[in-house]
């Protein structure tokens, strides 16, 4: 699979179950749910992996300012899985912090989609390299 191939197949499915995700998560469907957000924590790590090959066939530089904004986005984002997993135990155990729980998701995914743009401009603003 070629990175533009990779990157594409798993970001779609990494949308999927973050998709899922949501939907079981508002409807409170635990059971659907967990595994789902697994799914998309590993999707996003091979998403991530097909990323940095694809990075590796353009002249990042040549973006200009948009390559360090995303990169600080993208580990920003990336970091910020870990507090909708922290508060989501936290609900597991005390149903109060089920709101503060989706609101740390939705901010996540928020995020989330911003480093997609901000990556997707990056690559389009970039000159390919030379085979």
């Amino acid at each position: 699979m070629t990175p533009v191939q990779g990157f594409l197949v798993f970001l779609v499915i990494t949308l999927a179950f973050l998709g899922a995700a949501v939907v079981s998560g508002l409807r409170a469907k635990r059971a659907v749910h967990l595994p789902c957000v697994a799914g998309a924590v590993l999707a996003l790590l091979v998403t991530i992996y097909y990323a940095e090959k694809l990075g590796g066939e353009y002249d990042l530089k040549t973006a200009g300012v948009i390559t360090p904004i995303h990169l600080f986005l993208a580990k920003l984002t990336t970091l910020g899985y870990l507090l909708p997993v922290f508060t989501g135990v936290r609900t597991l155990r005390n149903q109060a912090g089920r709101k503060l729980h989706g609101r740390v998701a939705f901010a996540v995914l928020f995020m989330t989609v911003v480093t997609a743009a901000t990556g997707t401009a990056m690559v389009l603003m970039s000159e390919p390299l030379q085979p």
